[in-house]
């Protein structure tokens, strides 16, 4: 993979510095930072390719920020990495064209495993909070998710549900139009968050935790992907 220029955004400058030790040594390389939104539209000026955000309010203000900034980097992905599980801040995100949609206390090979995939053009985000907000069941956001199921994206949901049919992964990047090595980094992502170390104990683990019996048409799986 080549370097990444990456922009970050968050009022803690703790957390921008801990973020810049992370990337040491990886793709990622920090370009700049910036405290808020705002700031980060006028320093932004060295055409990242990512921005790291989190919006701490999430009101219209920085999702209108959010766009600016897009509007003036039209080709950086943008993902937001944020500590609340919140429906607002996920509906602003995808208001704003947000490419993700990640929890700060992700591990952090499965941190750089999603930024990956958003390099490669995929879209990561929680899988409950998205199949919420598209059905609007959105009290429902509090209620508590079981552990095991928290940090999978839709994308991973899917290839799930093509390993209970015993897709092979030319198959699944068929079924789901993307390539086979989009599809290798997904597996290697979704095994490490399950913990299983290969196919047949993901499909397993799938069954166990009802994949296979959730509805095959959840009205915008593939447009949140």
């Amino acid at each position: 993979m080549n370097s990444v220029n990456v922009f970050l955004i968050d009022t803690n400058k703790l957390f921008r510095e801990g973020m810049k030790r992370l990337f040491d040594g990886s793709p990622f390389a920090v370009v700049g930072e910036a405290g808020s939104v705002r700031e980060g539209i006028g320093s932004a000026a060295a055409a990242p390719a990512l921005v790291l955000v989190d919006p701490v309010s999430g009101n219209e203000e920085e999702v209108e920020a959010m766009r600016a900034l897009r509007a003036e980097h039209p080709g950086l992905r943008m993902v937001v990495l944020t500590s609340d599980l919140c429906t607002r801040r996920l509906s602003g995100a995808l208001g704003a064209g947000a490419d993700g949609y990640l929890m700060k206390d992700i591990a952090c090979e499965s941190l750089m495993q999603s930024l990956k995939l958003v390099m490669m053009g995929e879209k990561v985000f929680p899988t409950h909070l998205a199949e919420l907000l598209v059905s609007g069941r959105t009290e429902e956001i509090g209620a508590e998710v079981p552990a095991r199921r928290k940090g999978l994206s839709q994308r991973e949901v899917q290839i799930l549900r093509c390993l209970l049919n015993g897709n092979s992964n030319k198959m699944i990047a068929n079924h789901l139009n993307i390539t086979e090595a989009t599809v290798k980094v997904h597996l290697k992502s979704l095994l490490r968050k399950i913990n299983a170390s290969n196919r047949t104990q993901a499909a397993i683990w799938a069954m166990n935790n009802g994949i296979g019996d959730q509805a095959e048409a959840i009205g915008a799986e593939a447009t949140v992907n």
